[in-house]
């Protein structure tokens, strides 16, 4: 049979079953628009949790007291359930040898707090960072309108602030805030700048925190009744393992842990999340 005839007979049997084929093309049609539509949705809700979990700046890890993923509950050991914190002193002197960094940083964090202006005030659900300037940089925070904190805010102790935009918007609906003074636990602190907005979590602002000097945080809450955390920034994607390898020996070193045995510390990552 000719090829000619074979296709006439196909043409033939499509003009006969119009309903057929229609249903088989809309099938058809139906599948691949459903498959683009799921693939969409996949690669949204992919990097919906990417910026989610994304919590540090590029190229960045942290040195902390506990292991956030494994929390700091029952069942442990009580050389893991008794380290000590770290301090800022250790964080000091990691940067001081960790010179393959590109910033290491330290942060320390009250939680829970109300922020007054006048009449003013936020729901006592305000975080404090008080921050290191290689701190502000690790985190990836970047003002978006009056000054950032400078390193003369560390080292006077400066009562000054960074605002998030959630308590920009609760306190100063109507009013410029730099400059301003607000009031965090009773201490006036003047405004100096305003953070850009945050990728949400999962849903949930996380703009609802200030940033302020890690002295004046100190003189606030105590220089050694909390753990300190440590960023730390590598140049770029190649040197980060091996910046982590590092930071690890120097900071074994600092913390004194014997040779072989477990580190005192954990290292937390946006890939550990």
């Amino acid at each position: 049979m000719r090829i000619n005839q074979l296709f006439n007979i196909a043409l033939q049997s499509i003009v006969n079953n119009k309903l057929r084929t229609s249903l088989t093309i809309l099938g058809v049609v139906v599948g691949i628009f459903s498959i683009i539509v799921i693939m969409t949705i996949i690669t949204m809700l992919q990097s919906s949790i990417e910026n989610g979990l994304s919590l540090l700046n590029k190229n960045t890890f942290q040195i902390e007291k506990f292991d956030r993923m494994q929390g700091r509950g029952g069942g442990r050991d009580r050389a893991w359930r008794n380290r000590k914190d770290i301090t800022i002193d250790e964080a000091y002197r990691l940067k001081d040898l960790l010179t393959d960094a590109l910033y290491v940083g330290a942060e320390q964090w009250q939680f829970g707090k109300v922020v007054k202006f006048g009449n003013y005030e936020t729901n006592p659900n305000i975080s404090i960072a008080g921050e290191t300037i290689d701190g502000i940089k690790t985190n990836n925070w970047k003002v978006e309108y009056g000054r950032d904190l400078r390193e003369s805010d560390v080292q006077y102790s400066t009562d000054v602030c960074l605002l998030g935009p959630d308590v920009v918007e609760k306190i100063f609906p109507n009013v410029d805030p730099i400059g301003q003074k607000i009031r965090v636990d009773g201490r006036p602190m003047k405004v100096a700048g305003v953070l850009e907005k945050q990728p949400a979590m999962f849903g949930q602002s996380r703009d609802n925190y200030i940033v302020i000097p890690i002295t004046t945080w100190q003189a606030m809450y105590g220089k050694y009744n909390n753990s300190v955390n440590i960023m730390v920034t590598a140049p770029d994607k190649d040197s980060y393992n091996d910046v982590i390898e590092a930071a690890i020996g120097h900071f074994r070193k600092i913390r004194k842990v014997p040779p072989g045995e477990p580190d005192d510390f954990s290292v937390f990552s946006n890939e550990s999340m």
